[in-house]
């Protein structure tokens, strides 16, 4: 379930989908009526993707349901930062191995540590198709940025945010935390960490979302757009398996 998961959400990315479209238009050149449609629908799909308005709108929706969190926090405190990609075959620091979306998490989850007394931060994620699980990359760059290493808590097993809630409330319970992770991934992140049985605080990070010139289009808007869209459709995936469970 996991990679069929995935493999459909790519599929359903702005750039696969769009040439899809076009492959099936050319499947297809003697009904030209619906070769026509297919190939409008693809050219209308990469325009509003790849242009600041539309990658604005769809990220500004999600990253805006949460403010930056800068309350502070008692004793006992935990901060829990999501994983994201790395390699750990460059040959350098923990924090140069990290990407950049997992390093403006790392970040985020680092200052969060400032605003309670002995704080323990939670790193999470596994090795994928490197050799060296995610979660121990990130233990490593946060020690790097001044963490005592004592403070940390790594899950290398979690693959993705369900069993990232699931590991995390087999480790602390329903002890209240700062939910570090891309403003864009948060609402969903909020959704499945509550529906664990956990109390997660919102701790946004790594805003993507760019105003900009509305007749600008490149590949930087169609990146943002790819990672909207991907959340929308982990949104819906979670509606749907949330009332399914609700029906059984």
């Amino acid at each position: 379930m996991f990679w069929i998961k995935k493999i459909i959400s790519q599929l359903l990315m702005p750039v696969p989908l769009t040439l899809i479209l076009l492959l099936i238009a050319i499947m297809i050149l003697r009904r030209r009526k619906l070769v026509k449609s297919l190939m409008v629908s693809a050219c209308l799909l990469l325009l509003f993707c790849s242009s600041q308005w539309g990658s604005y709108w769809m990220a500004s929706s999600l990253e805006s349901q949460y403010a930056v969190n800068n309350q502070a926090m008692g004793a006992g405190c935990v901060v829990m930062v999501l994983g994201s990609a790395h390699d750990s075959t460059i040959n350098a620091s923990a924090t140069q191995q990290l990407s950049a979306t997992a390093l403006a998490r790392l970040t985020e989850g680092v200052r969060q540590l400032t605003l309670g007394p002995n704080c323990q931060l939670v790193v999470s994620g596994w090795r994928g198709g490197d050799e060296v699980a995610q979660a121990q990359v990130m233990a490593q760059a946060a020690i790097e940025l001044g963490v005592d290493a004592a403070r940390i808590i790594r899950l290398p097993l979690a693959k993705d945010t369900l069993e990232e809630a699931r590991h995390l409330q087999w480790e602390i319970g329903n002890v209240p935390f700062r939910l570090v992770t891309s403003a864009t991934h948060l609402p969903r992140a909020m959704q499945i960490f509550t529906q664990a049985g956990t109390q997660p605080q919102p701790a946004p990070a790594n805003f993507i979302a760019r105003r900009g010139y509305v007749w600008q289009f490149d590949a930087k808007n169609l990146l943002i757009s790819q990672r909207a869209i991907h959340e929308y459709l982990g949104l819906l995936w979670l509606k749907i398996k949330f009332a399914v469970a609700d029906d059984i």
